[in-house]
Parts: structure tokens; C-alpha cells; sequence
């Protein structure tokens, strides 16, 4: 008997939940036949078939040779299986729903690894914070949680989508507010130079919360990359450093002349000379006495990124005096640890204690004048 009401409601519940019709009556006629099993009448083998044009259901039973091939089968649908038939379906329905839903959730996010999206601030802990993605929430360890963060109820932030684990609960997915290609992501949305390839993003160091330095290159001779990612009067930079809470930016040249770049990553400092051991990969730089500690950084920061920055293990000596104080620190490349020697500062006892560098503009090698006084007032 036809049932169009049933296959009405059917094709109902697939527009509702973007859910393909015929994979619910597959999974519906399953259901039916593991109902019709636990019939003590029931036939050995057996299929249920729904009509997908006027949604009759019928069980047929099956007599099946040694091979397995089925040479007879009959019409073996029950007088009562209408109301089973019912039952099981509202029951099958609700389960494959929510199925399907978690299948496709993880589909979707497993293709955005790497992506950058918004999410709000729905629970906090000293464990994770859970973030609100819209159709699915999303977990933000503390360890992947920048420190000057605020992460109060309701409020926006944008995250880096690490991981996406399959759960039977749904898809499980990680973020981070730590990760160096945030950084890279939020230039991408704010730089179109960087978007359309023009502006190359060759490498980033970062320590969050405090400050990054990134390395661009431009493939047009006509675009200055380092001004395409400041932005007039520091615009772009500065929609970056918000998002960051503040964290300071460096946005800096790259060049295939390592001596070029090193001087470069080292910025605002202005570097004397820089000696390269190739053996070692060690870069032995020599600044002024009164660019020692703005070449090192607070507690040895700047020197740090420029080390992740370039690959070298950077060694900064003042030009007369020499005196070692070690900054206790792995560098590391695209988040691999690559060197675990201790890099060795070389300063004097006689030097000031480092304050700093906080007056150095946040952006180093801009090409023009409007860019660095805009940083500057930013900073």
C-alpha cells in the first residue's frame, strides 16, 4: 500500500538536516529488518525493500543455496509490521540524524586544518576554554591560550584549527591562539598582497603574547613587501596586533644573502658586521656598544626570534668589551626543535641592565618614512 505521507515526511527531514534521502531509507530499511529478526516468526534470511516512489514496505524472505544466491523468495511482510514500521522508524531516524550531522561535521572541519575561523567564549576552566564555532564548539587548551588573554563569556576571538579529532560524540576539534600561522592567517585576511601571492610570508618566530617577527618577500618588484603588510599609517599591522592583544609585530625584509637577512632579523638594532661559521651555523654579529642591548632585546627576546627567524645561531658581541651571559633558550624552526645548544650572548658587566626595546619601532625595513612614525606611535 502506498504511503506517501511517510515518504512526504521523509523527503521533509532530509531538506531540514542537508541529509541525502536515499542514505535514510538505506539505513531505515536496515533498521526494519532488525526489527523483523527479532520476530519469533520470522523468515532465516530475509530484506525489507522501501518503495522509494510510494513508500510501500515490504519484507521479503529469501531461501538461499549453499553459494549463498537466493533461488526463491516470497512476500513475508507481517499484518502488524506497519506499526514496528513506525516505531522503529521515529527511533532510527532521530539516531542516523544525529550520525549523519557528526559525520558531516567532522568532514567539514577535517578539510579546515589550518584554517583560521571565529569562535565565542562559552566555558572556561584552568584546563580549556570551549569556543562556540556555530554548529559545533571547539576546545582551546591552556596551553594553546595566549597569557593576556581574557577569555570571558560571550566574547569573539579568532583561533588557528590545529587538530580535528573523530569522537563518537561528534568531531572533537583543537585550537590555538599560540600558533605562528595565526599569525600568518591574519595577515593573509588583512593583506590582500599576501592573498593574491604577490607578498610571500617566508618565515615567522614567534613568542606569544610578546612578540613576533615575520619575514616577507615580494614577487613584483613594484611592491614593497614590508609596506604592503604595515598598511598606511600602520593600519594592517596594527588590525593584526589587536587581535593579538597587543602583541608586538616586527615585520621585516627577506633576503637570499644570509648576511643581508640576519642584519634584517635583527632590526631595530643596526648591525656593525656579521661573521658567518657555516660549520657551526652559528652567526657571530657585531653591533655598537650603544646598540648591545637593543640588539639582544629584553632577556635576550630579540636576539631569540632573530635566531628562529634566519636558522643561525646568533652570537651578539659589542665592539670592545666581551663578557658572557647565556640566554637559556632551544630555537626552533616551523615549531621542530633544530638546535638544543644554548646560545651564548656575549655582553659586558660594565653594560646597563637591559630595559628593553620598547622605544624600537614595531616594524623593521620599512621603505618609507610614514610607515616607520606610524608604527612608532603604535608601539
Amino acid at each position: 500500500m502506498a504511503n506517501f505521507e511517510f515518504l512526504e515526511a521523509l523527503g521533509q527531514i532530509a531538506r531540514d538536516q542537508n541529509i541525502d534521502e536515499g542514505e535514510l531509507l538505506v539505513a531505515l530499511a536496515n533498521a526494519l529488518l532488525a526489527a523483523y529478526k527479532r520476530r519469533p516468526d520470522s523468515a532465516e534470511d530475509a530484506e525489507v525493500e522501501i518503495n522509494p516512489e510510494t513508500g510501500e514496505i515490504k519484507v521479503w524472505g529469501l531461501d538461499l543455496n549453499g553459494e549463498g544466491e537466493v533461488v526463491r523468495e516470497w512476500d513475508a511482510t507481517p499484518d502488524d509490521f506497519g506499526r514496528i514500521a513506525a516505531q522503529t522508524a521515529k527511533q532510527v531516524l532521530m539516531q542516523l540524524i544525529r550520525d549523519i550531522q557528526r559525520r558531516q561535521m567532522y568532514e567539514e572541519f577535517a578539510n579546515r586544518e589550518g584554517d583560521i575561523v571565529s569562535g565565542t567564549v562559552q566555558q572556561v576552566d584552568n584546563r580549556y576554554t570551549l569556543l562556540d564555532l556555530g554548529r559545533v564548539e571547539a576546545l582551546l587548551p591552556q596551553a594553546e591560550q595566549i597569557a593576556y588573554d581574557k577569555y570571558e563569556h560571550g566574547k569573539r576571538f579568532k583561533v588557528y584549527i590545529v587538530e580535528v579529532r573523530k569522537t563518537s560524540k561528534g568531531p572533537q576539534i583543537v585550537v590555538s591562539r599560540t600558533h605562528p600561522a595565526l599569525v600568518a592567517k591574519l595577515f593573509e585576511m588583512e593583506v590582500p598582497e599576501i592573498a593574491n601571492g604577490v607578498v610571500e610570508i617566508k618565515a615567522i618566530a614567534r613568542e606569544p603574547g610578546h612578540r613576533t617577527k615575520i619575514a616577507v618577500a615580494s614577487n613584483d618588484s613594484m611592491v614593497d613587501p614590508v609596506g604592503a603588510c604595515v598598511g598606511a599609517r600602520g593600519s594592517r599591522v596594527r588590525n593584526v596586533t589587536n587581535e593579538l592583544v597587543s602583541e608586538r609585530i616586527d615585520v621585516v625584509p627577506f633576503s637570499d644573502d644570509t648576511i643581508t637577512y640576519i642584519q634584517a632579523a635583527l632590526a631595530p638594532a643596526r648591525v656593525r658586521d656579521v661573521q658567518l661559521d657555516d660549520v657551526e651555523g652559528v652567526a657571530t654579529v657585531i653591533v655598537h656598544d650603544q646598540q648591545l642591548s637593543l640588539a639582544i632585546g629584553k632577556e635576550g627576546q630579540n636576539a631569540r626570534l632573530a635566531a628562529r627567524l634566519t636558522g643561525w645561531r646568533v652570537d651578539i658581541r659589542s665592539e670592545n668589551e666581551e663578557v658572557e651571559e647565556v640566554v637559556d633558550e632551544v630555537w626552533t624552526e616551523n615549531d621542530v626543535v633544530v638546535d638544543e645548544t644554548v646560545h651564548e650572548v656575549v655582553i659586558d658587566e660594565t653594560t646597563p641592565e637591559v630595559e628593553g626595546d620598547g622605544t624600537a619601532p614595531e616594524v623593521a625595513g620599512a621603505s618609507s618614512e610614514p610607515q616607520e612614525s606610524a608604527v612608532e606611535e603604535e608601539a
